[in-house]
């Protein structure tokens, strides 16, 4: 297959993964339809990290976010981003913000830690602050995966959310990935971090 042809996008969004893709390109497509920027992903949290200077040199950019896991250390999670991008010219403050970094210059540069910019976690931490309050299947969910037997458990006790929020997504009318529940209205875009999320998006964006 040929690759595209023609000059590279001004604004981009990178995250880890597929999933991480099609969460944030549901989300704003939720809230404003197409996305003014192009999601751009990495593969893995390492290849992506490698790539922040490059793709923050590449002519007639505008914009870049950076989008990532916590995982189990925000601190050094963090750090590795700061130190990226300090290859860049680009300074982070020295902890990470709570509605998401945005470095103003040219391009304009913007980091958010999943889930939250505070807590460890990952990107399924985040989606389970969007099934709705009063969904039933959500506790059964998380007791199912609880109640499995540490011996049986082929999933670290970090990744215990992470099972819950899939158990949950498989008890769907039609099983699906995180992103497209989004787009098929099964998960809530309406809460307080999910529009944290969003206003970080718009203003490193448009």
């Amino acid at each position: 297959m040929a690759r595209p042809t023609g000059p590279p996008p001004s604004r981009v969004l990178l995250v880890e993964g597929v999933d991480d893709k099609h969460v944030a390109g549901h989300i704003w497509h939720r809230y404003a339809g197409d996305p003014p920027f192009s999601l751009l992903e990495k593969e893995s949290v390492e290849k992506l990290l490698a790539s922040i200077s490059r793709e923050i040199k590449v002519s007639g950019r505008v914009a870049v976010g950076i989008l990532v896991d916590a995982n189990s250390d925000v601190a050094a999670r963090w750090q590795a981003v700061k130190d990226r991008l300090a290859l860049a010219n680009v300074a982070l403050p020295a902890s990470p913000v709570p509605a998401g970094a945005i470095i103003e210059g040219r391009p304009r540069v913007g980091v958010w830690l999943m889930p939250d910019n505070a807590a460890p976690g990952e990107l399924e931490d985040f989606v389970a602050q969007m099934i709705p309050a009063c969904d039933a299947v959500w506790p059964l969910s998380q007791a199912y995966i609880d109640g499995i037997p540490c011996a049986e458990r082929k999933f670290s006790e970090k990744k215990q959310p992470r099972a819950q929020v899939h158990a949950w997504l498989a008890a769907r009318e039609d099983p699906r990935l995180m992103g497209a529940a989004i787009g098929a209205r099964d998960l809530n875009v309406d809460g307080p971090l999910c529009q944290t999320f969003v206003a970080w998006l718009k203003a490193l964006f448009t």
